[in-house]
């Protein structure tokens, strides 16, 4: 996806109807959805790839520049029916005022070569990270999984809609609350919660469920139990993009050799930094290790 964002001054009322004008001052381009959590691992230091679809337009030729620009390898299939995924966000005041989405779904031709050319790139893959937005680009995520454990690559997550059968042997998946209760339901307790969370890993095959919970942190859920650790978010300013950095960060540290328990430590303080700043935005490791991290990462190297 790109976002663009378009910055200025709301000073008056449109006498047209009861919406404010907002005189645009600046433009803003940046890279979103699996794009941002490519960014956000890039941002850390790892090496990243990304596989997607973009339309064959002036958008998709903007997330390919800024691929490159912010060095990462970008894999990109262009449908010429496609229209590349824009989220326009109109901002006033340090207010988002109006977002307009501009999408629609690649072609299956166009899903058979992004599913063949995925088999080869991960041969040179430490994890793998599968960002679902439900725009179509993984419509075969049930054979990208399989490939994925055949090779012993972890994969991580990030799900949309109700149908989580499709995630079916993966490592991690990382919902929040709502996206949570909508596949198990509502709960009223936490024993409850805890109790419909380890059924749907059990039911899925998966090694954990991360479950993001807000203001609430991050919840852990393993067959050794459940870890919860307290949000660490000292001033929330816009949660856009939060997610995607969460899963980019315990990726990262997977790869590194980290616990699935540090890996959610480390992911969690990342998550309250990000939502201290606009939009999609990333952390960077001297921003996650104010106090160095040589100690913890003893050995290892990006």
């Amino acid at each position: 996806m790109l976002d663009r964002y378009w910055f200025g001054d709301a000073n008056r009322i449109s006498p047209e109807a009861p919406v404010p004008v907002v005189r645009i001052t600046r433009e803003e381009e940046r890279l979103g959805g699996a794009a941002n959590v490519a960014l956000n691992i890039s941002a850390l230091g790892a090496r990243a790839k990304l596989l997607s679809v973009v339309g064959r337009d002036e958008a998709g030729l903007i997330v390919e520049r800024l691929l490159k620009e912010k060095g990462i390898e970008p894999h990109l299939h262009a449908d010429p029916a496609l229209k590349t995924t824009v989220k326009l966000r109109i901002v006033a005041r340090q207010q988002q005022m109006l977002r307009a989405d501009f999408e629609n779904r690649p072609t299956t031709a166009i899903l058979a070569d992004h599913l063949s050319e995925y088999e080869k790139l991960i041969d040179d893959c430490e994890v793998v990270v599968l960002s679902d937005y439900g725009k179509g680009g993984l419509d075969h995520i049930a054979r990208m999984i399989d490939c994925a454990r055949k090779k012993n690559i972890p994969v991580l997550i990030d799900p949309k809609g109700s149908n989580y059968d499709r995630y079916r042997g993966a490592t991690v998946i990382t919902p929040n609350r709502a996206e949570l209760a909508q596949v198990v339901g509502a709960w009223e307790t936490e024993e409850e919660l805890t109790e419909k969370a380890h059924a749907l890993r059990k039911k899925l095959d998966l090694t954990a469920l991360l479950l993001t919970r807000s203001e609430e942190g991050m919840t852990l859920y393993t067959d050794a139990g459940e870890k919860t650790i307290p949000a660490q978010a000292l001033e929330v300013y816009d949660v856009s993009g939060a997610g995607d950095t969460v899963i980019a960060v315990m990726a990262t540290m997977m790869a590194m050799g980290q616990s699935l328990e540090e890996a959610m430590r480390i992911a969690n303080r990342a998550g309250g930094i990000v939502v201290g700043k606009l939009g999609t935005a990333t952390v960077s490791f001297d921003e996650l290790f104010p106090e160095g991290y040589e100690d913890l990462f003893a050995g290892e190297s990006l």
